[in-house]
């Protein structure tokens, strides 16, 4: 016979209210789409049923089969005792609203970049103008796709290193039906890319620097140190890109990059070059512009 005290669990509401309280005993760490218990239990119990994610209130009431329930208790479980991200159990990330196929081989898909193409933030003179855009580091193809989609016009050249993040891009541009736009590389950097040049080059490269990796929790340990790691001061990548970018921008070109809490180790290592240091409601000094002539 149950006990008397255990809360029956028979509404979605009833799972979501026993997923906040258990991930927020668990002291579980979060970053990867959401920053709390509470929008964290609403994504999975939304995604695992494959229900709008934006808002859980009007599914509180809902039923779920024997099934579902046996889904939703796993994902509480698994959520809390192998600390991984929400979206590799469930196998889908969101930016804006747009739904992206992710697993282990990429980082999950997040970027201030993401934010400013959707909000038409860049500092762009002529975005009706942009034709070429490259995605460097692109992982699962997030920004590749969310700039396909903010530029119209444009065609979208995809690069990375990872054999298996560039599968999973391939994956999301072809959910997209982009593959007429969207071209995916595998090269370090601009070495597939054989001299072309662009009106804008977006990149969410590996910054953390060597004692921010010591400091990860394990929901981060989780991503591909590949795509998290960039030695001593977190530049490594960064160094590189704007060596090589000069070679690869159009004539009016600009690059946009982000590198997290890279500000003050950058300024200090290029005290010449103006960056333009690009805010978002939720970040302040995480992305920076330049422009080609800038970088000379």
């Amino acid at each position: 016979m149950p006990r008397a005290n255990k809360p029956s669990l028979v509404t979605l509401g009833d799972f979501f209210r026993l997923a906040v309280r258990r991930f927020r005993a668990a002291r579980l760490a979060y970053g990867h789409g959401t920053t709390n218990a509470v929008d964290e239990a609403a994504f999975m119990m939304l995604e695992a049923l494959r229900l709008p994610i934006h808002n859980i209130g009007p599914w509180l009431d809902l039923v779920p089969t024997p099934a579902e329930r046996a889904r939703l208790l796993t994902l509480i479980d698994a959520r809390i005792s192998l600390r991984l991200p929400a979206p590799y159990l469930l196998g889908a990330a969101y930016m804006h609203g747009v739904r992206f196929h992710i697993d282990r081989r990429a980082l999950i898909p997040r970027s201030f970049i993401g934010d400013m193409l959707v909000g038409g933030t860049l500092p762009l003179e002529a975005p009706a103008k942009v034709r070429r855009v490259l995605d460097l580091c692109t992982g699962s193809g997030c920004l590749a796709i969310l700039a396909a989609l903010t530029f119209p016009h444009a065609k979208v050249d995809a690069v990375d290193l990872s054999a298996g993040a560039l599968a999973l891009a391939r994956r999301n541009v072809a959910s997209h039906r982009l593959d007429d736009r969207i071209a995916v590389h595998r090269g370090d950097l601009f070495a597939p890319l054989a001299g072309r040049r662009y009106d804008l080059i977006l990149t969410n490269p590996p910054y953390v620097d060597r004692r921010g990796m010591a400091k990860l929790p394990p929901e981060f340990r989780a991503e591909p140190r590949l795509a998290l790691a960039a030695g001593d001061d977190g530049l490594d990548l960064v160094r590189r890109i704007l060596a090589a970018a000069p070679r690869h921008l159009a004539k009016n070109g600009t690059l946009v990059c982000e590198l997290g809490r890279g500000r003050k180790p950058l300024e200090a290592a290029y005290p010449d070059l103006p960056f333009l240091w690009l805010d978002t409601e939720l970040s302040e000094g995480e992305v920076f512009s330049i422009a080609r002539e800038a970088l000379g």
